[in-house]
């Protein structure tokens, strides 16, 4: 990434990232004057400072903590986070469930509202009218859509959303390396992958200490984080340019026209964007993933996603592969929760998100062979 040569371009200012998951605790150390709380509006603002888990908190961190105080200091330190709390699994109080904010509900408001860029770290495995027609909604009003495909490749490796609704971004998670991390589940709608292991989290909704995290919850944030970065240093630009322009610079050893099924586009650089000020992205009005939303989302055997009435308050795990190849080997242990995308291991030290170089390792999609 080479974060601190990034930050002399652009550090996010400007821009505001809209955290959809467990609330967000304003008061951390790192996050201290970075959290939009006032902006949120009433009828869905239940309880938006108050974190259940930490894991909204999180998410928040990776993309806009300072690092003040000895805390977590994200990608985009000088972006904003405007908080949204909805109910996910974890969330313990029937009082606090009943009073969440339908996730719908919450996508039209931030569609409505000047955030960019919308962070859904997590998921369900039903589709739902009401959610796809805000998708669609915030699409229109010009947002960025980014959402984990889910920790569940070993097992169920369900179609998941908000990841596979067309105009949403779905981010798998690599190691530092660039392989995809074993858990990380894999299907036509990875678009790009981020770090997701050994990606410092909140422990708990404590907030004492840090502790190791994976999964597609940590890539998520981080790919949020380098498209608020982008669009900093190019404010004219639209959410498909910017997209446009990761998608562009994505490190990947295949075909552009041939993404991975378990890292799409490749492993996104937001430094390869930023380090040429004249970086052409292509027409404003042109979707990058325009292949991907008109096509739509199968599991292995070509079937349609399951639809609800409604849409879930819990988060829901992503969808099968379109081909049998095995991801590339990872260390990292798979989340046990199967909805929330949350994966913590034992306390870490505090560290700080933006070192490290990805190297160009990935499987190709339906290729039939791993790079290794």
């Amino acid at each position: 990434m080479k974060a601190d040569e990034m930050w002399k371009v652009s550090t996010g200012e400007g821009v505001k990232v809209a955290v959809v998951d467990t609330g967000v605790n304003p008061g951390t150390s790192s996050l201290k004057g970075q959290v939009l709380v006032g902006e949120v509006p009433n009828a869905v603002g239940y309880k938006a400072a108050v974190d259940y888990l930490g894991h909204g908190t999180s998410m928040a961190e990776l993309i806009a903590g300072t690092g003040a105080g000895g805390g977590l200091k994200g990608l985009a330190p000088g972006a904003k986070i405007v908080p949204y709390r909805i109910a996910l699994r974890g969330l313990k109080s029937a009082a606090d469930e009943e009073k969440a904010p339908d996730p719908a509900a919450v996508i039209k408001a931030i569609a409505d509202s000047d955030a960019k860029i919308i962070n859904m770290s997590f998921g369900i495995d039903v589709t739902s009218p009401e959610m796809a027609a805000a998708i669609k909604y915030a699409q229109s009003k010009g947002k960025l859509m980014v959402a984990g495909t889910g920790n569940d490749a070993e097992t169920k490796n369900f179609i998941g959303y908000p990841a596979a609704y067309p105009y949403v971004v779905g981010i798998a998670a690599s190691d530092k390396s660039g392989k995809v991390g074993k858990f990380s589940e894999h299907g036509n709608y990875v678009d790009l992958a981020a770090p997701g292991l050994d990606v410092p989290t909140w422990c708990d909704a404590t907030f004492r200490a840090y502790c190791d995290g994976v999964g597609t919850s940590m890539s998520t944030a981080i790919a949020s984080a380098s498209a608020a970065l982008v669009w900093s240093a190019h404010p004219k630009w639209t959410a498909n340019q910017v997209l446009a322009s990761l998608i562009d610079t994505a490190g990947r050893d295949w075909a552009k026209d041939d993404p991975s099924t378990y890292l799409g586009y490749g492993l996104i650089r937001p430094r390869k964007v930023l380090e040429n000020p004249s970086f052409n992205p292509g027409p404003a009005g042109t979707d990058p993933l325009a292949k991907e939303n008109v096509t739509g989302v199968t599991d292995a055997a070509g079937n349609a996603p399951s639809t609800s009435a409604s849409a879930s308050a819990s988060p829901q795990p992503s969808k099968d592969s379109t081909d049998d190849q095995a991801p590339a080997a990872a260390t990292a242990d798979a989340s046990d929760n199967t909805t929330m995308w949350i994966a913590l291991g034992a306390a870490a030290a505090v560290l700080v998100i933006g070192g490290g170089a990805f190297a160009v390792i990935r499987s190709r999609r339906g290729a039939g062979s791993t790079h290794a």
